[in-house]
Protein backbone atom coordinates (compact mmCIF):
# COMPACT_ATOMS: atom_id res chain seq x y z
CA UNK A 1 0.00 0.00 0.00
CA UNK A 2 0.95 3.65 -0.37
CA UNK A 3 2.10 5.89 2.50
CA UNK A 4 -0.38 7.52 4.88
CA UNK A 5 0.36 11.00 3.53
CA UNK A 6 -0.32 9.93 -0.05
CA UNK A 7 -3.54 8.20 1.07
CA UNK A 8 -4.71 11.53 2.52
CA UNK A 9 -3.98 13.29 -0.78
CA UNK A 10 -6.03 10.64 -2.57
CA UNK A 11 -8.82 11.19 -0.02
CA UNK A 12 -8.90 14.91 -0.83
CA UNK A 13 -9.08 14.05 -4.54
CA UNK A 14 -11.90 11.58 -3.77
CA UNK A 15 -13.89 14.22 -1.87
CA UNK A 16 -13.43 16.75 -4.68
CA UNK A 17 -14.56 14.10 -7.16
CA UNK A 18 -17.69 13.40 -5.07
CA UNK A 19 -18.49 17.12 -4.97
CA UNK A 20 -17.80 17.60 -8.69
CA UNK A 21 -19.86 14.65 -9.89
CA UNK A 22 -22.84 15.24 -7.58
CA UNK A 23 -23.04 19.02 -8.07
CA UNK A 24 -21.78 19.69 -11.60
CA UNK A 25 -23.17 16.60 -13.35
CA UNK A 26 -25.99 15.88 -10.87
CA UNK A 27 -24.94 12.23 -10.72
CA UNK A 28 -26.71 10.08 -8.16
CA UNK A 29 -24.74 9.96 -4.91
CA UNK A 30 -25.14 6.16 -4.67
CA UNK A 31 -23.25 5.56 -7.93
CA UNK A 32 -20.70 8.27 -7.15
CA UNK A 33 -19.85 6.87 -3.70
CA UNK A 34 -19.45 3.32 -5.02
CA UNK A 35 -17.30 4.38 -7.98
CA UNK A 36 -15.12 6.57 -5.76
CA UNK A 37 -14.78 3.66 -3.29
CA UNK A 38 -13.38 1.44 -6.04
CA UNK A 39 -11.09 4.20 -7.36
CA UNK A 40 -9.77 5.01 -3.90
CA UNK A 41 -9.08 1.36 -3.15
CA UNK A 42 -7.14 1.05 -6.40
CA UNK A 43 -5.26 4.32 -5.77
CA UNK A 44 -3.99 3.25 -2.32
CA UNK A 45 -3.12 -0.20 -3.76
CA UNK A 46 -5.39 -2.36 -1.66
CA UNK A 47 -5.45 -5.98 -2.88
CA UNK A 48 -8.16 -6.32 -5.53
CA UNK A 49 -10.04 -9.01 -3.61
CA UNK A 50 -9.97 -6.84 -0.46
CA UNK A 51 -11.49 -3.88 -2.32
CA UNK A 52 -14.56 -5.89 -3.29
CA UNK A 53 -14.72 -7.55 0.13
CA UNK A 54 -14.65 -4.21 1.97
CA UNK A 55 -17.25 -2.60 -0.28
CA UNK A 56 -19.55 -5.58 0.14
CA UNK A 57 -19.12 -5.81 3.93
CA UNK A 58 -19.29 -2.04 4.44
CA UNK A 59 -22.51 -1.77 2.44
CA UNK A 60 -24.19 -4.75 4.11
CA UNK A 61 -22.93 -4.02 7.60
CA UNK A 62 -24.23 -0.45 7.58
CA UNK A 63 -27.67 -1.38 6.26
CA UNK A 64 -27.84 -4.33 8.63
CA UNK A 65 -27.58 -1.89 11.52
CA UNK A 66 -29.98 0.88 10.42
CA UNK A 67 -31.75 -0.25 7.22
CA UNK A 68 -34.99 -1.36 8.91
CA UNK A 69 -34.99 1.76 11.09
CA UNK A 70 -34.79 4.05 8.05
CA UNK A 71 -37.64 2.24 6.28
CA UNK A 72 -39.86 2.24 9.39
CA UNK A 73 -39.21 5.93 10.05
CA UNK A 74 -40.07 6.82 6.46
CA UNK A 75 -43.32 4.82 6.63
CA UNK A 76 -44.32 6.71 9.79
CA UNK A 77 -43.62 10.02 8.05
CA UNK A 78 -45.69 9.00 5.00
CA UNK A 79 -48.69 8.01 7.14
CA UNK A 80 -48.47 11.25 9.17
CA UNK A 81 -48.50 13.18 5.90
CA UNK A 82 -51.41 11.37 4.26
CA UNK A 83 -53.69 11.20 7.32
CA UNK A 84 -53.28 14.87 8.25
CA UNK A 85 -51.44 13.87 11.43
CA UNK A 86 -48.69 16.41 10.68
CA UNK A 87 -51.29 19.18 10.43
CA UNK A 88 -52.97 17.95 13.62
CA UNK A 89 -49.67 18.29 15.53
CA UNK A 90 -49.16 21.75 14.04
CA UNK A 91 -52.67 22.78 15.03
CA UNK A 92 -52.10 21.62 18.62
CA UNK A 93 -48.86 23.60 18.81
CA UNK A 94 -50.61 26.67 17.36
CA UNK A 95 -53.32 26.48 20.04
CA UNK A 96 -50.66 26.14 22.74
CA UNK A 97 -48.47 29.01 21.54
CA UNK A 98 -51.23 31.28 20.24
CA UNK A 99 -51.92 32.75 16.81
CA UNK A 100 -50.16 36.01 17.73
CA UNK A 101 -46.91 34.02 17.88
CA UNK A 102 -47.59 32.11 14.66
CA UNK A 103 -43.90 32.14 13.54
CA UNK A 104 -42.94 30.39 16.80
CA UNK A 105 -45.80 27.91 16.31
CA UNK A 106 -44.57 27.04 12.81
CA UNK A 107 -40.98 26.78 14.02
CA UNK A 108 -41.97 24.31 16.74
CA UNK A 109 -44.24 22.43 14.32
CA UNK A 110 -41.36 22.09 11.85
CA UNK A 111 -39.09 20.92 14.67
CA UNK A 112 -41.50 18.09 15.54
CA UNK A 113 -42.60 17.11 12.02
CA UNK A 114 -39.05 16.82 10.67
CA UNK A 115 -38.07 14.11 13.17
CA UNK A 116 -39.64 11.42 10.93
CA UNK A 117 -40.38 13.45 7.75
CA UNK A 118 -37.70 14.82 5.40
CA UNK A 119 -37.44 18.61 5.71
CA UNK A 120 -38.29 19.08 2.01
CA UNK A 121 -41.49 17.05 2.37
CA UNK A 122 -42.29 18.64 5.72
CA UNK A 123 -42.03 22.11 4.21
CA UNK A 124 -44.35 21.20 1.34
CA UNK A 125 -46.87 19.60 3.75
CA UNK A 126 -46.96 22.62 6.06
CA UNK A 127 -46.75 25.39 3.43
CA UNK A 128 -50.53 25.80 2.92
CA UNK A 129 -50.97 26.23 6.67
CA UNK A 130 -47.95 28.53 6.86
CA UNK A 131 -49.36 30.81 4.14
CA UNK A 132 -52.84 30.78 5.67
CA UNK A 133 -51.42 31.80 9.05
CA UNK A 134 -49.28 34.52 7.45
CA UNK A 135 -52.42 36.00 5.92
CA UNK A 136 -54.53 35.59 9.06
CA UNK A 137 -51.91 37.18 11.37
CA UNK A 138 -50.55 39.70 8.83
CA UNK A 139 -46.99 38.34 8.95
CA UNK A 140 -44.46 38.54 6.12
CA UNK A 141 -43.85 35.24 4.31
CA UNK A 142 -40.13 35.89 4.79
CA UNK A 143 -40.64 35.61 8.56
CA UNK A 144 -42.95 32.60 8.34
CA UNK A 145 -40.77 30.80 5.77
CA UNK A 146 -37.52 31.18 7.71
CA UNK A 147 -39.20 30.20 10.99
CA UNK A 148 -40.68 27.02 9.48
CA UNK A 149 -37.62 26.12 7.39
CA UNK A 150 -35.14 26.43 10.28
CA UNK A 151 -37.43 24.52 12.65
CA UNK A 152 -37.55 21.67 10.15
CA UNK A 153 -33.80 21.87 9.53
CA UNK A 154 -32.84 21.62 13.21
CA UNK A 155 -34.15 18.09 13.73
CA UNK A 156 -33.53 17.00 10.13
CA UNK A 157 -29.78 17.20 10.70
CA UNK A 158 -29.56 16.31 14.38
CA UNK A 159 -32.31 14.00 15.67
CA UNK A 160 -32.99 10.37 14.65
CA UNK A 161 -35.04 8.73 13.22
CA UNK A 162 -34.25 11.21 10.43
CA UNK A 163 -32.10 9.05 8.09
CA UNK A 164 -28.93 11.20 8.10
CA UNK A 165 -28.25 11.07 11.86
CA UNK A 166 -29.28 7.40 11.96
CA UNK A 167 -26.81 6.58 9.20
CA UNK A 168 -24.04 8.50 10.98
CA UNK A 169 -24.76 6.67 14.24
CA UNK A 170 -24.55 3.34 12.41
CA UNK A 171 -21.30 4.15 10.63
CA UNK A 172 -19.63 5.53 13.78
CA UNK A 173 -21.05 2.96 16.18
CA UNK A 174 -22.77 5.59 18.34
CA UNK A 175 -25.48 4.70 20.84
CA UNK A 176 -28.72 5.79 19.15
CA UNK A 177 -30.46 6.67 22.40
CA UNK A 178 -27.59 8.95 23.35
CA UNK A 179 -27.68 10.59 19.90
CA UNK A 180 -31.43 11.22 20.29
CA UNK A 181 -31.11 12.58 23.82
CA UNK A 182 -28.17 14.88 23.06
CA UNK A 183 -29.60 15.70 19.64
CA UNK A 184 -32.78 17.05 21.25
CA UNK A 185 -30.63 19.21 23.53
CA UNK A 186 -28.53 20.61 20.66
CA UNK A 187 -31.40 21.10 18.21
CA UNK A 188 -33.49 23.31 20.53
CA UNK A 189 -30.96 26.21 20.58
CA UNK A 190 -30.58 25.73 16.80
CA UNK A 191 -34.34 26.07 16.32
CA UNK A 192 -34.49 29.11 18.63
CA UNK A 193 -31.64 30.76 16.73
CA UNK A 194 -33.51 30.27 13.44
CA UNK A 195 -36.73 31.61 14.94
CA UNK A 196 -35.03 34.72 16.36
CA UNK A 197 -33.33 35.33 13.02
CA UNK A 198 -36.75 35.13 11.35
CA UNK A 199 -38.52 37.61 13.63
CA UNK A 200 -35.60 40.04 14.06
CA UNK A 201 -33.97 40.05 10.61
CA UNK A 202 -36.28 38.46 8.01
CA UNK A 203 -39.09 40.85 9.02
CA UNK A 204 -37.24 43.54 7.02
CA UNK A 205 -38.57 41.89 3.87
CA UNK A 206 -42.32 42.26 3.43
CA UNK A 207 -43.57 39.40 1.27
CA UNK A 208 -47.33 39.00 0.98
CA UNK A 209 -48.54 35.40 0.92
CA UNK A 210 -50.06 34.19 -2.34
CA UNK A 211 -53.01 32.44 -0.75
CA UNK A 212 -54.62 29.39 -2.28
CA UNK A 213 -56.80 28.54 0.71
CA UNK A 214 -57.73 30.29 3.92
CA UNK A 215 -56.95 28.72 7.28
CA UNK A 216 -60.58 27.73 7.79
CA UNK A 217 -61.00 26.20 4.33
CA UNK A 218 -57.74 24.30 4.75
CA UNK A 219 -59.03 22.70 7.94
CA UNK A 220 -62.34 21.84 6.22
CA UNK A 221 -60.46 20.24 3.34
CA UNK A 222 -59.01 17.58 5.64
CA UNK A 223 -62.31 17.10 7.42
CA UNK A 224 -61.83 15.85 10.95
CA UNK A 225 -58.12 15.68 11.64
CA UNK A 226 -56.72 12.86 13.81
CA UNK A 227 -56.36 13.78 17.45
CA UNK A 228 -53.13 15.52 18.35
CA UNK A 229 -52.46 12.90 21.03
CA UNK A 230 -52.62 10.05 18.51
CA UNK A 231 -50.57 12.05 16.01
CA UNK A 232 -47.70 12.54 18.46
CA UNK A 233 -47.62 8.92 19.64
CA UNK A 234 -45.82 7.36 16.61
CA UNK A 235 -42.97 9.82 17.26
CA UNK A 236 -42.82 10.05 21.03
CA UNK A 237 -43.21 6.38 21.97
CA UNK A 238 -40.30 5.07 19.81
CA UNK A 239 -38.05 7.90 21.03
CA UNK A 240 -38.88 7.17 24.68
CA UNK A 241 -38.31 3.43 24.18
CA UNK A 242 -34.90 4.03 22.58
CA UNK A 243 -33.96 6.34 25.43
CA UNK A 244 -35.00 3.63 27.95
CA UNK A 245 -32.67 1.19 26.22
CA UNK A 246 -29.82 3.66 26.71
CA UNK A 247 -30.64 3.90 30.42
CA UNK A 248 -30.23 0.13 30.73
CA UNK A 249 -26.58 0.40 29.66
CA UNK A 250 -24.54 -1.23 32.49
CA UNK A 251 -22.00 1.60 32.36
CA UNK A 252 -24.65 4.09 33.51
CA UNK A 253 -25.64 1.91 36.47
CA UNK A 254 -29.25 3.18 36.38
CA UNK A 255 -31.12 -0.05 35.56
CA UNK A 256 -29.24 -3.05 37.00
CA UNK A 257 -28.62 -6.11 34.78
CA UNK A 258 -31.51 -8.57 34.84
CA UNK A 259 -34.93 -9.19 33.32
CA UNK A 260 -35.94 -5.52 33.22
CA UNK A 261 -32.69 -4.51 31.55
CA UNK A 262 -33.14 -7.32 29.02
CA UNK A 263 -36.73 -6.21 28.37
CA UNK A 264 -35.73 -2.57 27.84
CA UNK A 265 -32.88 -3.65 25.58
CA UNK A 266 -35.37 -5.59 23.46
CA UNK A 267 -38.25 -3.12 23.31
CA UNK A 268 -35.92 -0.12 23.06
CA UNK A 269 -33.87 -1.51 20.21
CA UNK A 270 -34.34 0.95 17.32
CA UNK A 271 -35.78 -1.79 15.09
CA UNK A 272 -38.40 -2.84 17.68
CA UNK A 273 -39.18 0.76 18.72
CA UNK A 274 -39.69 2.05 15.17
CA UNK A 275 -41.84 -0.94 14.18
CA UNK A 276 -44.02 -0.17 17.20
CA UNK A 277 -44.19 3.40 15.86
CA UNK A 278 -45.40 2.08 12.49
CA UNK A 279 -48.26 0.17 14.13
CA UNK A 280 -49.15 3.19 16.29
CA UNK A 281 -49.35 5.36 13.17
CA UNK A 282 -52.08 3.08 11.79
CA UNK A 283 -54.41 4.34 14.55
CA UNK A 284 -54.46 7.64 12.63
CA UNK A 285 -55.98 5.99 9.57
CA UNK A 286 -59.75 6.03 9.06
CA UNK A 287 -61.32 2.58 8.81
CA UNK A 288 -62.33 3.01 5.17
CA UNK A 289 -58.72 3.99 4.29
CA UNK A 290 -56.98 1.20 6.22
CA UNK A 291 -56.55 -0.97 3.11
CA UNK A 292 -54.92 1.90 1.22
CA UNK A 293 -52.64 2.59 4.18
CA UNK A 294 -51.48 -1.01 4.61
CA UNK A 295 -50.90 -1.58 0.90
CA UNK A 296 -50.34 1.75 -0.85
CA UNK A 297 -49.05 4.17 1.77
CA UNK A 298 -46.59 1.74 3.28
CA UNK A 299 -45.33 0.94 -0.21
CA UNK A 300 -44.88 4.68 -0.82
CA UNK A 301 -42.85 4.93 2.38
CA UNK A 302 -40.61 2.03 1.33
CA UNK A 303 -40.08 3.62 -2.10
CA UNK A 304 -39.19 6.94 -0.46
CA UNK A 305 -36.68 5.15 1.77
CA UNK A 306 -35.00 3.28 -1.10
CA UNK A 307 -32.71 6.09 -2.27
CA UNK A 308 -31.62 6.85 1.30
CA UNK A 309 -30.87 3.18 1.91
CA UNK A 310 -28.78 3.05 -1.25
CA UNK A 311 -26.78 6.17 -0.40
CA UNK A 312 -26.32 5.09 3.22
CA UNK A 313 -25.05 1.66 2.18
CA UNK A 314 -22.69 3.22 -0.36
CA UNK A 315 -21.41 5.56 2.35
CA UNK A 316 -20.73 2.52 4.54
CA UNK A 317 -18.82 0.93 1.67
CA UNK A 318 -16.71 4.07 1.26
CA UNK A 319 -16.03 4.08 5.00
CA UNK A 320 -14.92 0.43 4.93
CA UNK A 321 -12.43 1.19 2.16
CA UNK A 322 -11.08 4.18 4.10
CA UNK A 323 -10.67 2.04 7.23
CA UNK A 324 -8.55 -0.44 5.31
CA UNK A 325 -6.23 2.26 3.99
CA UNK A 326 -3.27 3.78 5.90
CA UNK A 327 -5.11 7.11 5.93
CA UNK A 328 -6.78 6.54 9.32
CA UNK A 329 -3.64 6.00 11.36
CA UNK A 330 -1.83 8.84 9.60
CA UNK A 331 -4.62 11.39 10.13
CA UNK A 332 -5.24 10.25 13.70
CA UNK A 333 -1.61 10.63 14.67
CA UNK A 334 -1.24 13.95 12.82
CA UNK A 335 -4.49 15.65 13.80
CA UNK A 336 -4.34 14.58 17.43
CA UNK A 337 -1.70 17.30 17.81
CA UNK A 338 -3.81 19.97 16.08
CA UNK A 339 -6.30 20.18 18.95
CA UNK A 340 -9.27 20.58 16.58
CA UNK A 341 -11.24 18.11 18.67
CA UNK A 342 -14.97 18.12 18.02
CA UNK A 343 -14.58 20.91 15.43
CA UNK A 344 -12.85 18.56 12.96
CA UNK A 345 -16.01 16.65 11.88
CA UNK A 346 -17.92 19.96 11.81
CA UNK A 347 -15.42 21.56 9.42
CA UNK A 348 -15.39 18.55 7.08
CA UNK A 349 -19.20 18.28 7.01
CA UNK A 350 -19.64 22.04 6.51
CA UNK A 351 -17.20 22.02 3.59
CA UNK A 352 -18.99 19.08 1.97
CA UNK A 353 -22.46 20.53 2.58
CA UNK A 354 -21.61 23.96 1.21
CA UNK A 355 -19.86 22.48 -1.80
CA UNK A 356 -22.33 19.81 -2.95
CA UNK A 357 -25.66 20.76 -1.35
CA UNK A 358 -27.10 17.59 0.20
CA UNK A 359 -27.10 17.43 4.00
CA UNK A 360 -27.61 13.65 3.94
CA UNK A 361 -24.68 13.07 1.57
CA UNK A 362 -22.50 15.40 3.69
CA UNK A 363 -23.44 13.52 6.88
CA UNK A 364 -22.82 10.06 5.43
CA UNK A 365 -19.57 10.99 3.66
CA UNK A 366 -18.15 12.79 6.72
CA UNK A 367 -19.09 9.86 8.96
CA UNK A 368 -17.22 7.52 6.61
CA UNK A 369 -14.16 9.79 6.78
CA UNK A 370 -14.31 10.07 10.58
CA UNK A 371 -14.87 6.35 11.28
CA UNK A 372 -11.19 5.34 10.96
CA UNK A 373 -10.14 8.25 13.22
CA UNK A 374 -12.41 7.55 16.18
CA UNK A 375 -9.94 5.36 18.06
CA UNK A 376 -7.02 7.77 17.87
CA UNK A 377 -8.91 11.06 18.35
CA UNK A 378 -10.76 9.84 21.45
CA UNK A 379 -14.05 11.62 20.66
CA UNK A 380 -17.50 10.56 21.84
CA UNK A 381 -19.25 8.89 18.86
CA UNK A 382 -22.60 10.50 19.75
CA UNK A 383 -21.08 13.99 19.86
CA UNK A 384 -19.26 13.38 16.58
CA UNK A 385 -22.63 12.52 14.98
CA UNK A 386 -24.03 15.83 16.25
CA UNK A 387 -20.96 17.81 15.16
CA UNK A 388 -21.36 16.34 11.69
CA UNK A 389 -25.07 17.24 11.74
CA UNK A 390 -24.19 20.82 12.71
CA UNK A 391 -21.76 21.00 9.80
CA UNK A 392 -24.38 19.57 7.44
CA UNK A 393 -26.56 22.64 8.14
CA UNK A 394 -23.80 25.02 7.09
CA UNK A 395 -24.89 26.39 4.66
CA UNK A 396 -27.97 25.77 2.48
CA UNK A 397 -27.84 27.69 -0.80
CA UNK A 398 -28.52 27.29 -4.52
CA UNK A 399 -27.00 23.80 -4.86
CA UNK A 400 -29.38 22.46 -2.19
CA UNK A 401 -32.85 21.30 -3.26
CA UNK A 402 -34.25 22.46 0.09
CA UNK A 403 -33.15 26.04 -0.70
CA UNK A 404 -35.38 25.99 -3.77
CA UNK A 405 -38.27 24.38 -1.91
CA UNK A 406 -38.16 27.13 0.73
CA UNK A 407 -37.72 30.02 -1.70
CA UNK A 408 -40.20 28.92 -4.38
CA UNK A 409 -42.98 27.74 -2.07
CA UNK A 410 -42.70 31.00 -0.13
CA UNK A 411 -42.58 33.29 -3.19
CA UNK A 412 -39.17 34.63 -2.16
CA UNK A 413 -36.80 36.00 -4.77
CA UNK A 414 -33.40 34.29 -4.77
CA UNK A 415 -31.42 37.29 -3.37
CA UNK A 416 -33.93 37.57 -0.51
CA UNK A 417 -33.67 33.83 0.18
CA UNK A 418 -29.89 34.16 0.40
CA UNK A 419 -30.15 37.10 2.82
CA UNK A 420 -32.79 35.53 5.05
CA UNK A 421 -32.76 31.74 4.79
CA UNK A 422 -29.12 30.95 3.83
CA UNK A 423 -27.77 33.21 6.58
CA UNK A 424 -30.17 31.54 9.01
CA UNK A 425 -28.71 28.09 8.22
CA UNK A 426 -25.22 29.48 8.85
CA UNK A 427 -26.37 30.76 12.23
CA UNK A 428 -28.04 27.41 13.06
CA UNK A 429 -24.87 25.49 12.23
CA UNK A 430 -22.64 27.75 14.32
CA UNK A 431 -25.00 27.71 17.31
CA UNK A 432 -25.24 23.91 17.08
CA UNK A 433 -21.49 23.30 17.06
CA UNK A 434 -21.02 25.70 19.99
CA UNK A 435 -23.57 23.71 22.03
CA UNK A 436 -21.89 20.44 20.97
CA UNK A 437 -18.50 21.82 22.02
CA UNK A 438 -19.93 22.78 25.43
CA UNK A 439 -21.44 19.31 25.84
CA UNK A 440 -18.07 17.73 25.00
CA UNK A 441 -16.70 19.26 28.19
CA UNK A 442 -19.06 17.07 30.23
CA UNK A 443 -19.83 14.00 28.09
Amino acid sequence: MVSGGLAVIFLIVAILLIIFLTSRFRMNAFIVLLVVSFLYGLAVRLPLAKIVENIRSGFGGTLGYIGIVIVAGTIIGTILEKTGGALSMTNAILKLVGSKRSPLAMSIAGYVVSIPVFCDSGYVILTPLNKALAKKTDKSMAVMAVALATGLYATHCLVPPTPGPIAAAGILGADLGMVIGLGLIVSIPAMVAGYLWAILFAKKYDIKPVLEESYDSLMKKYGKLPSAWLSFMPLLIPILLILLKSLSNPRLNIIPPGKWADFFNFIGDPVTALLIGVFLSLFLVKKEMLGDAVHGWMADGIKNAAIILAITGAGGAFGAILKSSPMGDFLGNTMSGWNLGIFLPFIIAAALKTAQGSSTVAIITTSSIMAPLMGTLGLSPALVVLAIGAGAMTVSHANDSYFWVVSQFSDMEVPVAYRTYTTATLLEGLVSIIVVALLSLFV
